[in-house]
């Protein structure tokens, strides 16, 4: 990783700082406001009938698109980026992952399912999910268009070209898989109905480590790097596993003890 380009702030009395946090305050008060409005004005979007019949393969068999939503009638799908030739899933799909398993119960209380869908054959989907220790349900799209036709998947042919279509414009890209997340409803006729997705920087709401990071004095450190993410690992790659070093200190603290 570069090195930083963070400076620290001003040090004042607590007076001042108070005076600025109430200045910051009202700001974050108005774009609370504006994203509750934004979030009203998303829900009265227009619908698209899904009139094709998607296929996915999972732990209990084929399934349709319908059947996804267990018995619910919301449905959110996160695209995850896992094609078929990949040996294991993308770092930031997988940050994202690392976010939902606490969701899903939550969620499934409102009436809303919420699960992954990658290109990936389930075998390998299911082996690098025990890897990770996720529970989340987690889907392959990988006998069907699905993935294709809500814009996060591209064949070799279509990357060749030079631009792809995604997150509303076409633009050149340096993989066939991308990232996303897109919402269904299920009426009472069993009709299904896409009524939103997302793509690129509209996933960070999934990403709940950035949340912290914007709150801190470094914020993300991200300048300088490659991209972006270039930071991320899967969570069992990272040079320092908070886990394990808590499990070490825990063991000290119970030999100290004589336990």
């Amino acid at each position: 990783m570069c090195a930083s380009t963070w400076e620290q702030p001003r040090v004042v009395s607590p007076e001042q700082w108070l005076a600025a946090r109430q200045d910051l305050l009202a700001k974050e008060k108005r774009l609370t406001r504006q994203r509750d409005a934004l979030a009203a004005e998303r829900r009265k979007l227009p619908w698209v009938k899904v009139e094709k019949e998607y296929l996915f393969d999972t732990p209990s068999g084929k399934m349709t698109l319908s059947q996804l939503f267990d018995n619910r009638s919301q449905l959110i799908i996160y695209h995850f980026m896992f094609g078929p030739e990949w040996k294991e899933g993308c770092p930031g799909c997988s940050m994202i992952a690392d976010h939902l398993d606490g969701s899903v119960t939550h969620l499934a209380n409102r009436n809303l399912t919420l699960l992954a869908v990658s290109r990936a054959p389930l075998a390998k989907i299911q082996e690098f999910k025990q890897r990770m220790g996720w529970r989340f349900k987690w889907v392959s799209s990988f006998s069907s268009d699905f993935n294709h036709d809500f814009h996060v998947s591209s064949t070799k042919e279509e990357l060749a070209k030079g631009e792809i279509y995604y997150n509303y414009k076409m633009q050149t890209l340096p993989s066939d898989e991308r990232p996303g997340a897109s919402v269904f409803y299920k009426n009472e006729n069993a009709e299904v109905f896409h009524t939103y997705s997302t793509y690129a920087r509209g996933l960070e709401v999934g990403m709940g480590a950035y949340s912290y990071l914007d709150i801190v004095p470094k914020g993300r450190d991200e300048e300088g790097l490659p991209r972006k993410t270039a930071w991320l690992r899967h969570h069992d790659r990272y040079e320092q596993d908070y886990y394990a070093d808590a499990g070490q200190q825990l063991k000290q603290v119970i030999r100290a003890a004589g336990l």
